[in-house]
């Protein structure tokens, strides 16, 4: 019995024991869970850690993405811009270029017709000049023997070479004053024609010549000697070269004009003499832009000269075919009609 009493207490040992082991394996539970969180959440924070890696490395690529496409269109806008800018520019240097061919195409035209109307003028006079004679139509006055009696009545000194003026003499009476003209009469310079004819062999426009020195020296330089020399010499340089345009002053002046308003004039101030007069035509010395406003007596005067080397070119040309004595009193009459410009006479016309 003392046995049994002394192994009684023995039981509750064992149940101390088996408690003791529940709660050990209730720590080491717990501990294992401890620790598994603890992995878990370890992995979880490396598992963030990357993917917010991740996200942070997509959005810095993004940005520079927007960047770069940022930079491309402010490139496309700036050549947008720039190609704006010179398709503008090309736009208006394409109209001014046409503006500007379009008044030097009118300013062509103009000076066409001007000179078609001069050719015209030149034609007119020229043809008054050339005397044609054919044997379906002949020129009675060029061919005394095809005159009625009535007509070819003798007239003492003027038997043969009847001219076609009754106011020009013959070579065979040089010495003897022809048929009046009204009150006006006529005789043949013997110095002047025989220059003439030396001329006339081989004519041309040298200032040499003593047939051209002459009219140089008593006509063309006396006719073109106005108050403002430096223009006068650019104006007889211009008659020489056949380059002087004449017209009305009521033509459109050019845009451009490079000589100051006193040099060139106006419609009230002549710019070769200086003087205040109605003038009511202008002048251009070759292809200036410039005009130079003239009075009607400057006018005369440079007009008769002009007249004088249009003639004279005629004749160097070939196109007048005229008896040299014929083709002698029409430079005469040239002279004749500088002389009276110089001294002031000129027609109403002027």
């Amino acid at each position: 019995m003392r046995e049994q009493e002394l192994h009684q207490p023995e039981p509750p040992a064992q149940d101390c024991g088996s408690g003791d082991e529940n709660q050990s394996v209730a720590q080491l539970n717990v501990s294992r869970l401890r620790s598994s969180s603890v992995e878990i959440r370890e992995k979880g924070s490396e598992f963030l850690k990357e993917e917010l890696h991740r996200a942070q490395k997509e959005l810095k690529l993004k940005d520079e993405e927007c960047e770069r496409l940022s930079k491309v269109r402010e490139q496309l806008e700036q050549e947008l811009e720039e190609l704006t800018a010179s398709l503008f520019e090309e736009a208006h240097k394409m109209v001014r270029e046409a503006n500007t061919k379009q008044a030097a195409s009118e300013k062509q035209l103009r000076e066409a017709r001007g000179k078609i109307d001069m050719l015209q003028a030149e034609v007119t006079a020229l043809k008054t000049l050339v005397i044609t004679s054919t044997p379906s139509s002949p020129n009675r006055e060029l061919h005394p023997q095809l005159q009625s009696p009535s007509k070819t009545a003798f007239r003492k000194g003027h038997g043969r070479n009847k001219s076609t003026s009754s106011t020009v003499v013959t070579a065979t009476s040089q010495g003897t004053p022809s048929e009046p003209a009204g009150s006006e009469f006529k005789e043949v310079d013997s110095i002047l024609f025989a220059e003439f004819q030396a001329w006339k062999e081989s004519p041309s426009l040298d200032k040499s010549c003593p047939f051209l020195e002459r009219i140089y020296q008593e006509d063309v330089g006396p006719c073109l000697d106005f108050t403002k020399r430096e223009l006068s010499e650019l104006v007889q340089a211009a008659v020489e070269q056949n380059t002087l345009t004449i017209e009305p002053a009521a033509v459109q002046a050019l845009p451009v004009v490079k000589v100051s308003a006193i040099e060139c004039g106006g419609p009230k101030k002549c710019a070769l003499s200086g003087l205040s007069r109605a003038c009511r035509h202008r002048i251009k010395l070759g292809d200036s832009g410039n005009y130079y406003y003239i009075s009607p007596s400057c006018r005369a005067r440079i007009t008769a000269v002009c007249n004088f080397f249009t003639y004279v070119r005629y004749i160097q040309q070939g196109l007048v075919r005229q008896d040299a004595e014929l083709m002698y009193w029409e430079i005469m009459r040239l002279r004749k009609e500088m002389s009276l410009a110089k001294l002031g006479f000129y027609s109403s016309e002027m």
